[in-house]
């Protein structure tokens, strides 16, 4: 039960992001116009992608059970100078999904081939909540292939996730016909990053959060800052959870000067 309280809280987050962009798509002052829109074929699901301007690239993931359109806002002023890239992850938005469990190695991979498909050999990646998790899993399976990592609202184990209590039972991290209940069963079951592969982690990397995370423990990210090697942590003021959609344009700053920051 504590468990499933848990996760309706972090769904309860996570959801805003679904619902807000919609609301903030009549806001906009004008359509964005896409470089290249389709979907890819990786790992036997169409991945739905789109890639806007030129320059660096730099691949957005957004958060569970959320989609790319989380991204809207900050999208113009991002591809100013760069490539973005951005994405629905399997089963979410209008990507498809298999029989196979939704897990965070899997997603990760699916990136991995999507830039494949795009020719791109390297990127950097900002990630929200899931998508961090997933930054991470790459910067620790596969950091040759990225050049920069902003992790934001993410935890590296099921307990850093605010007011956790070790559930009696775990849910099987198993194919479910509804896929909110996969994620859940998804976030009761990983990340399970251990400290030796978050300090194994060579890409910079910046831990940010929001001042008033209503999700991640404050003090859980703090820990991943201290154990990743380099790794920054950045408190986002004035923001919660759903950061990218409370404050795009703060979000895209603190996104431009990590990533033209020298860290030479």
């Amino acid at each position: 039960m504590a468990r499933r309280l848990l996760a309706s809280l972090v769904l309860a987050c996570v959801a805003s992001a679904v619902v807000m962009p919609l609301h903030r798509q009549a806001e906009a002052s004008g359509p964005l116009v896409s470089n290249q829109v389709g979907y890819a074929s990786v790992n036997g699901i169409e991945l739905f992608f789109r890639v806007y301007g030129e320059g660096s690239p730099l691949l957005l993931i957004h958060g569970g059970l959320s989609d790319s359109s989380v991204w809207r806002d900050q999208i113009a002023a991002l591809a100013e100078n760069h490539q973005v890239i951005v994405a629905d992850s399997r089963g979410q938005g209008r990507s498809t999904r298999t029989a196979d469990p939704i897990t965070y190695d899997l997603m990760a991979d699916d990136y991995l081939k999507l830039l494949d498909t795009l020719g791109i050999q390297k990127a950097a990646l900002v990630g929200w909540s899931d998508g961090g998790i997933i930054g991470l899993d790459i910067a620790i399976h596969h950091p040759e292939r990225l050049t920069r990592l902003f992790v934001q609202a993410a935890n590296a184990t099921p307990d850093g996730v605010k007011h956790y209590v070790a559930p009696e039972t775990v849910p099987e991290l198993r194919h479910y016909d509804d896929v909110a209940e996969e994620i859940h069963a998804l976030w009761a079951n990983e990340p399970n990053f251990t400290a030796d592969e978050l300090a194994s982690i060579t890409v910079p990397t910046e831990i940010v959060i929001g001042d008033h995370d209503e999700a991640i423990s404050r003090k859980h990210t703090e820990y991943m800052a201290e154990t990743i090697p380099g790794a920054s942590l950045v408190i986002l003021p004035d923001v919660g959870h759903s950061a990218p959609i409370e404050d795009p344009a703060g979000y895209a700053t603190a996104v431009l000067e990590f990533l033209d920051r020298d860290l030479s």
